[in-house]
């Protein structure tokens, strides 16, 4: 069983007054459907577990009114061991994008207020599962969560790492301080090995079981092989599953296509290397399906360095990266497991550290953005808001020069100030421009999340001027 940060998301979302039914999406076997009923089972007093895409008669339950006595009774009559008691029951809805009147249904869970919600699904942002919410999406009676494969943290909590020493890496990179020789390569030792692994549940269960390779392989060419099968899948205007295949090809084309998108110079995703005969904007559409099933994050180019960076992104040139490190690894050979294991991931020309620099961001709340100038150059690897500043980071697979960087700290005329962060096969230091992380550096990043908690305005020095 492993140990998932969200859990404690989960719970704090329990314990806050007035919460909504709560929607966990997430790319598929990324864990949603074991994660919530752990949840609920360490949580609650009853569990009632509905899964829309096994048991199609479950539909049937949401096909009249939504009074959720009526909706109680459907539901028991259908699951003998369901039991709901007021305040003390978790009603579990799985795969909810297969049944759209479920959806529909949550605002009436959520004014009824007995019973507390959760659904998951894996298609809720894919185009084509929009279209059969005939009784509507509950606007402001849900609430959003998603969940991503592991990050190199929970890697670490699951092997086994004492708190202590995280807790003590944690503070160096906080400080800015170099971390003790022997515990910096015991942290590189095992990002070398989260990379060949990833964070697919699946996969790294396997590897903390038995530290087989060739069985995580395994595991990580189904994940994909079944993520595969249900490309092109959507829900028609009737509520019927049908399949996109024209949509499946090009998709497939695009993912096939990573590997070696990653591995050029400069990482623009380029339709042209796509094996597939249709138009750019055809192949963007599927690039963007891909993007909506979670399998791929995208990093936008910017036209300039300046706030706020959503505001200057080119929104046609982009880099995509896969959403698990180790799903990518499993695609670039089978010498590529060794090559990391060994310290040697500048085969790929960055593609892996890439990789996992930019998942470390987003799992941590952070849009992607990358710079390059009209002329090619200079190119930055990344730029994101960190602390209220926009920093560049700038990711090395050894320790070479971050020459690129460096120019445009140089020139704060041209591109203006900021912080700068180079992420290498090094320790800690400090440069006179910028700061040196070692390559697990982005595993202890702290979540960006704004801050909604404001000073309440005062009224008491105000007074009326005398006439």
């Amino acid at each position: 069983m492993l140990a998932r940060d969200i859990m404690k998301q989960l719970v704090d979302w329990k314990l806050r007054n007035n919460h909504h039914p709560l929607i966990l999406s997430g790319l598929r076997q990324v864990g949603k459907t074991y994660i919530v009923r752990q949840f609920g089972h360490e949580n609650y007093r009853n569990v009632v577990y509905m899964d829309f895409r096994s048991n199609k008669s479950l539909h049937t339950v949401f096909e009249g009114d939504f009074d959720v006595n009526r909706m109680v009774s459907r539901i028991t009559a259908l699951l003998f061991d369901a039991t709901f008691v007021p305040s003390e029951t978790l009603v579990i809805m799985d795969e909810i994008q297969d049944c759209p009147n479920a959806r529909s249904s949550l605002k009436y869970w959520d004014l009824d207020g007995r019973y507390d919600v959760i659904a998951t699904g894996s298609f809720l942002g894919v185009k084509g599962f929009r279209k059969p919410y005939q009784r509507g999406i509950p606007v402001g009676y849900e609430e959003h969560m998603t969940m991503f494969p592991l990050t190199f943290r929970e890697f670490l909590n699951n092997y086994g790492m004492p708190q202590n020493i995280i807790e003590y890496v944690q503070q160096c990179i906080n400080e800015s301080k170099v971390i003790d020789a022997a515990i910096h390569e015991r942290m590189r030792d095992l990002y070398f090995e989260y990379l060949v692994v990833g964070g697919m549940p699946e996969a790294v269960n396997e590897f903390m079981q038995h530290h087989d390779i060739n069985a995580v392989r395994s595991i990580q060419k189904r994940i994909l092989d079944s993520i595969r099968d249900d490309l092109g899948r959507y829900i028609d205007s009737n509520g019927n599953e049908n399949a996109n295949e024209v949509l499946k090809l090009r998709a497939e084309a695009c993912l096939d296509s990573l590997p070696a998108q990653l591995s050029k110079e400069y990482k623009k995703f380029q339709y042209s290397n796509v094996d597939n005969k249709a138009h750019s904007d055809d192949k963007a559409d599927a690039l963007q399906y891909l993007a909506d099933l979670g399998l791929v994050v995208k990093a936008y180019n910017l036209r300039e360095l300046s706030s706020p960076l959503e505001a200057n992104k080119i929104s046609k040139e982009y880099k995509a990266y896969y959403a698990d490190t180790g799903l990518l690894v499993s695609q670039l050979g089978n010498d590529a497991a060794a090559k990391i294991l060994n310290g040697d991931i500048g085969a790929y020309k960055g593609a892996i550290a890439e990789n996992v620099v930019a998942l470390a961001l987003y799992d941590n709340n952070r849009k992607l953005y990358y710079y390059r100038g009209s002329s090619g150059a200079p190119e930055l690897d990344f730029v994101a808001d960190i602390d209220g500043e926009i920093t560049i980071i700038e990711c090395k697979s050894s320790n070479g020069k971050a020459t690129s960087m460096k120019y445009v700290l140089q020139h704060p005329q041209k591109y203006g100030k900021h912080s700068a962060i180079k992420i290498a096969d090094t320790n800690i230091g400090n440069g006179e421009l910028f700061k040196t992380y070692p390559l697990y550096y982005t595993g202890f990043l702290k979540e960006s999340y704004p801050a909604n908690i404001l000073k309440k305005i005062s009224f008491d020095d105000l007074k009326i001027p005398e006439r």
